[in-house]
């Protein structure tokens, strides 16, 4: 039988010459409908709290922190990814009532989210009396990975393509999905295109791997890492938006994220060299409220003390790895320090910028 692994023909000749568009973009569980683009977000922003939760804990932090700032950031990064994604794209809402909350069917712009998601997060933690910047350090290679498998949505979407291409690696997309998408008239009879989520997925995941390597093997200043993720992540928006096809805004003939990516790109890159030159001072990565609880504290309410880094380095390296499968890493200049005589609530401080 021609649809059976028997009766395909032997070697490579039964091997698709693109990468197949998948049949479905969603399956149902009883009465609810799943969709594939918002299960990767999920599983996105699931790895995102761990990871962070490893690496905040290895710079002497709580991890509990990063479920209680998830319960603001994520919500928050949801509503300014569609707000921006409603402002930048108007001609893909869905013609309904509720076109402009329809998430579900794909629509994030992933600067509005991040935009939105790091203002609510840094009022969270001032709240709570602690540092911004050693956070931001902290959960920048986890938003690439949570971007990344976000990444796989659009592929179920069959959307974020690019030019029409004749590569093997070439994303078909069938000819609905062509004229929904708002391609050029003149591309709409090509089959395959350049998968520009495919790229954008290795690179999010080469760049987090690169931030962490990056933490563990040179001094990172608070936001040093969040600023190259900026950086990183638009500079290689600039080469995506070269080459993709679907509908967009435009401005001076141009798509209007080619704009956004390059002004971020520059941003990231001055932010990166200021956060990198500005002098060293005490940062506060816990609460001071008591049995180490998450709990509401004025910033000039936190015992801060200021660890020198060798010292604290020496500490960190020596830290336990905690309970609920959360274990310091080295690296990441993350030492921490704690007084002695202190409560197991006092907060923990090293030399830093902010």
């Amino acid at each position: 039988m021609p649809d059976s692994l028997g009766g395909m023909a032997p070697g490579i000749s039964a091997l698709p010459e693109f990468i197949p568009s998948p049949p479905i973009n969603a399956f149902h569980i009883g009465p609810l409908e799943i969709h594939f683009y918002a299960l990767g977000y999920i599983i996105g922003i699931t790895l995102a709290i761990l990871i962070t939760r490893r690496r905040w804990r290895a710079l002497g932090g709580d991890p509990d922190l990063v479920n209680d700032i998830a319960l603001w950031v994520v919500p928050a990064g949801i509503i300014g990814g569609r707000i921006y994604f409603d402002i930048t794209t108007p001609n893909d809402i869905p013609h309904v009532w509720y076109g402009v909350f329809a998430v579900w069917t794909g629509g994030l712009g992933i600067w509005g989210g991040v935009a939105l998601a790091a203002a609510v997060g840094a009022w969270r933690l001032h709240r709570l009396g602690i540092t911004v910047g050693p956070f931001a350090n902290a959960i920048a290679p986890a938003l690439l990975v949570a971007q990344a498998i976000g990444r796989i949505g659009n592929y179920f979407n069959k959307e974020l393509f690019g030019k029409p291409t004749t590569l093997p690696w070439g994303l078909e997309i069938p000819y609905p999905y062509r004229v929904a998408g708002g391609i050029p008239a003149q591309d709409l009879h090509f089959a395959t295109f350049q998968p520009s989520f495919l790229y954008e997925l290795i690179w999010d995941l080469a760049l987090a791997a690169f931030l962490v390597w990056l933490g563990h093997h040179a001094r990172m200043k608070p936001w040093s890492l969040f600023a190259l993720y900026v950086a990183g992540y638009s500079g290689y928006r600039i080469f995506e938006e070269t080459i993709r096809v679907d509908s967009s805004e435009h401005f001076l003939g141009l798509r209007l994220n080619l704009f956004v990516a390059i002004a971020l790109t520059v941003v990231g890159v001055v932010w990166f060299v200021l956060a990198q030159r500005r002098p060293e001072r005490p940062f506060t990565v816990l609460p001071a409220s008591a049995a180490g609880s998450v709990e509401d504290v004025k910033p000039d309410q936190a015992a801060a003390v200021t660890a020198d880094p060798e010292d604290a380095a020496a500490d960190s390296d020596g830290r336990d790895g905690g309970d609920d499968g959360d274990q310091g890493e080295p690296g990441d200049q993350s030492a921490t320090r704690q007084t002695a005589g202190a409560d197991d609530a006092t907060v923990a401080t090293v030399r830093s910028d902010e």
